[in-house]
């Protein structure tokens, strides 16, 4: 049997007050304590032979801290699921109390935050015909001929730099290019759909999913420092205006997120490794495009 209540802190935290007692938490016990039996080595007894109460006697602390390991998790993640409660941090676990029949303990946890959505099918998309030039073409190749230290462009060139004429160079440097700038058009468009769906919504960021964002980012800006030679004192004595730095980023980032999983949920798209470009995709498909 479970007691629970939620207690809503603010708009991304809740307080979940969770008692269990009887059968659930005696079977636990009773799990563990044979579990334990089986391997207890006891003097005067064959492992697994030691009677039950030697072995509750001798072992009575480790089988509480399996239990409370076990049986935790699995009553926490049963409330969530049974409150339907959006979790998106671990939990705060405290005031944790147990008995041969009684568990209870509070749950302190951030949730993801309700949110508006804007009209989200039918964004105004713009893209430019992409071209390249041949005066493009020819300053990319340009390019070789000054890392070679050649005077002349020619079949020669193209096959110091593993192509076998000219002609060929110079349609790979024409794919290279359309490539490249069809990349770039892709990363503005996506930019501007996600911009679209999420400027203006005023919503409450969970603290703690920011500041998983942010010591992200700052564990990697401080690698890239280093790398880049500057003393490990020097990183740290910059760490607080790096942070200020980063922190923008960091709730737009999470901010993005959110506004994309609550699309996602809408549109039954699953929340995992690929959620955000899939419904970048679908943001895509569903708007309005134009040839600017």
């Amino acid at each position: 049997m479970k007691k629970v209540e939620v207690k809503k802190i603010d708009a991304t935290k809740r307080e979940i007050d969770i008692q269990a007692e009887g059968d659930v938490v005696k079977n636990k016990f009773e799990t563990v304590f044979k579990e334990i039996a089986k391997n207890a080595k006891v003097p005067g007894f064959r492992p697994g032979a030691a009677p039950r109460d030697i072995i509750e006697k001798n072992f009575s602390a480790a089988a509480t801290e399996q239990v409370l390991k076990e049986l935790i998790p699995e009553i926490y993640d049963a409330v969530v699921k049974a409150e339907q409660l959006e979790v998106i941090e671990l939990p705060s676990i405290s005031e944790v109390k147990l008995d041969r029949s009684n568990l209870s303990f509070k749950a302190t946890v951030e949730v993801s935050p309700q949110i508006k959505l804007k009209n989200y099918k039918g964004l105004k998309v713009g893209f430019k015909q992409i071209e390249v030039t041949d005066d493009e073409v020819k300053r990319s190749i340009d390019s070789f001929k000054e890392m070679r230290k050649v005077e002349n462009i020619d079949d020669a060139l193209a096959k110091s730099v593993g192509y076998p004429n000219l002609k060929e160079l110079q349609e790979s440097v024409k794919r290279q290019l359309m490539l490249q700038k069809d990349n770039l058009q892709r990363q503005r468009i996506e930019h501007e759909v996600i911009t679209a769906v999420t400027e203006d919504l005023e919503i409450k960021l969970p603290q703690a999913f920011v500041q998983r964002q942010l010591d992200d980012q700052l564990r990697r800006a401080k690698v890239d420092l280093a790398m880049k030679g500057m003393p490990r004192e020097e990183i740290d004595s910059k760490e607080k205006d790096i942070v200020k730095e980063l922190e923008p980023q960091a709730r737009r980032q999470v901010k993005t997120y959110l506004v994309l999983a609550e699309i996602a949920k809408k549109e039954q798209i699953p929340l995992d490794d690929h959620m955000t470009q899939r419904v970048i995709e679908l943001l895509l498909r569903e708007a309005d495009w134009s040839v600017v």
